[in-house]
């Protein structure tokens, strides 16, 4: 990524399934006033720097310690795309991410520990639990906000202090 491409904001999206299987959608925005990405696409050389940032995505998740339920469980990228806001200047990269981990009947709980850090712009994240669950609380740096009992949204400001852990609590009423 060149020097000139900027981020201004990012959203992440994780959709739990029954089974325990989280589907995490994380879109960064991005500023570029020199057209970078648009050049590599002109050039032909655009697989090349995605697929270059796929494996920076991979190495900062492999970075990360997460667990469902006391059992480490390994986020993996399995898609990255480029495309554009309305014009070229605003590229936005989409990573889609799986993992997942043991559910039981009850109470259970997602862990992530990763480095400490100050964002460097403003992001928000949003859990997906399937109908019938709820969310019980969670341990983050930031407020949240839990909505119909199943949806978590935390929206966290440029120059809040992250990490180096967080944890969601969720009942199972039903598998």
């Amino acid at each position: 990524m060149s020097s000139s491409v900027v981020p201004v904001y990012a959203q992440g999206f994780f959709i739990m399934s029954r089974l325990g299987r989280v589907t995490q959608i994380v879109v960064f925005d991005y500023y570029d006033p020199e057209k970078y990405y648009l050049s590599l696409l002109r050039r032909g050389s655009l697989e090349e720097e995605l697929s270059r940032i796929e494996e920076n995505m991979q190495y900062f998740l492999d970075e990360e310690r997460v667990y469902i339920n006391g059992v480490r469980t390994y986020p993996k990228v399995i898609s990255t795309t480029l495309s554009f806001r309305g014009d070229v200047t605003r590229p936005y990269i989409t990573f889609i991410i799986e993992f997942s981990g043991p559910i039981r009947a009850g109470l259970n709980k997602y862990e992530d520990y990763y480095e400490e850090e100050v964002v460097e712009y403003d992001y928000e994240f949003t859990w997906f639990f399937p109908e019938g669950w709820r969310v019980r609380g969670a341990e983050l740096a930031v407020p949240y906000e839990i909505i119909e009992d199943r949806v978590l949204v935390a929206r966290v400001k440029k120059g809040t202090k992250v990490g180096p852990y967080e944890a969601i609590l969720f009942e199972v009423g039903e598998k």
